[in-house]
């Protein structure tokens, strides 16, 4: 665990203990993966502000998101396929939430289905919806999520088709592994990871299997997605959702102005500035660009999340300066669990707290409400929504 200094190393660590088809699938982006770059790029040319001579003595990280006190401006995002990261990932991620005192965020496509991390945890935690063409599935789906006791629904917006991802076709990308002889040698080189994988609660699609008629078996992400997500999808939808959903609601993939005013119309109580990690429109604007722009159209209205390339402390100070109440994390989790199961999940909390606090310390802020546009260069100070 020492080794691990930054979200960086535990990638590094992932890329050696995990399966290539599945450290690729969390790692990649779409096509050239032009707006993959573009995320981390733009978010390092924010220049912070050094301010010396302040009492930050006694720095707090804590604020409240949709009602809940969190105890640092983070949420752990959906990402697919955790329990391929590490067996039984999911439930591994949302306990490390949970005694990091923020939100997890459970994937449709997740291993581990919901009753599994319910019934592990026992506690809350956020769902993310994918709307499919048959919608009373949706609707299972969310009334599984209020039987598990999930308070707010993650509604992703971004993904009515699949953005190709080139290192999943090139891999081979199946759910569990099919039995191809690179995939043996693979797997056979990492012995914890399949020791993990064998003696998880769930080897293929929890959410899905055995709940959706002629999917028992279904192995492969991509064509399960391009024949069952629906390119129909369209703010009428988004408006039975918020009438049938009695929790929270957050709209995930949300790059846009008008998208942003017409979410907040339909009684988004948040909403994700994100562009899928740069998984799905490549050549898009970065996710940290489009973030001040919603923020000054819609900031007032409805709570705010940043979504994007995330990889430091000091890259959640730039997202909150240009007016995000928190961030999600998903790529520095997922390798944080990668290379260290429940323990590398917290490490990569840890790390990024730790980060914050310091970078907080060293701008002269010691609170979250105080960050600003003031602590970076040419910054602007934004509305947001009262607490």
């Amino acid at each position: 665990m020492k080794i691990a200094a930054c979200i960086d190393d535990l990638r590094a660590i992932a890329k050696r203990r995990v399966p290539r088809a599945f450290y690729d699938y969390a790692a990649s982006g779409s096509y050239s993966e032009q707006t993959l770059r573009a995320n981390r790029a733009d978010l390092e040319a924010i220049i912070l502000k050094q301010r010396v001579l302040v009492d930050v003595s006694a720095r707090d990280l804590s604020t409240t998101v949709l009602g809940k006190k969190l105890a640092a401006p983070l949420i752990l995002a959906p990402v697919g396929l955790l329990g391929m990261q590490h067996g039984d990932g999911e439930i591994l991620s949302a306990r490390a939430a949970n005694d990091a005192g923020i939100p997890f965020t459970l994937s449709t496509m997740s291993i581990g289905s919901i009753e599994q991390v319910a019934e592990a945890t026992g506690q809350p935690f956020w769902f993310q919806l994918y709307v499919i063409k048959d919608r009373d599935f949706s609707k299972q789906l969310m009334d599984r999520a209020l039987k598990a006791k999930v308070d707010t629904l993650v509604l992703t917006v971004d993904l009515q088709v699949l953005g190709q991802r080139h290192r999943d076709i090139y891999n081979g990308l199946t759910v569990p592994p099919e039995f191809r002889i690179k995939n043996v040698i693979d797997i056979a080189t990492k012995p914890a990871w399949a020791w993990s994988v064998l003696n998880a609660k769930s080897w293929t699609f929890g959410n899905i299997a055995g709940h959706v008629p002629g999917m028992e078996s279904v192995n492969s992400l991509s064509g399960w997605t391009q024949a069952q997500f629906d390119p129909a999808l369209n703010w009428t939808d988004l408006d039975w959702i918020r009438k049938y959903w009695p929790g929270k609601l957050v709209i995930k993939g949300i790059l846009d102005v008008d998208d942003a005013r017409r979410a907040v119309e339909l009684g988004a109580d948040g909403i994700v500035v994100s562009n899928h990690g740069g998984r799905q429109l490549d050549g898009t604007s970065s996710s940290i660009r489009m973030l001040p722009r919603v923020v000054d159209a819609v900031g007032g209205q409805t709570e705010i999340l940043f979504d994007g390339g995330i990889r430091t402390g000091a890259d959640i100070e730039r997202a909150l300066a240009l007016g995000a109440k928190a961030v999600m994390i998903g790529r520095a989790y997922a390798w944080g669990l990668g290379a260290l199961g429940g323990p590398g999940v917290a490490k990569a909390i840890d790390i990024l707290k730790k980060e914050l606090s310091v970078t907080m310390a060293l701008t002269g802020v010691g609170r979250i409400s105080e960050i600003d546009g003031r602590v970076i260069e040419g910054g602007t100070v934004r509305a947001k929504a009262a607490e």
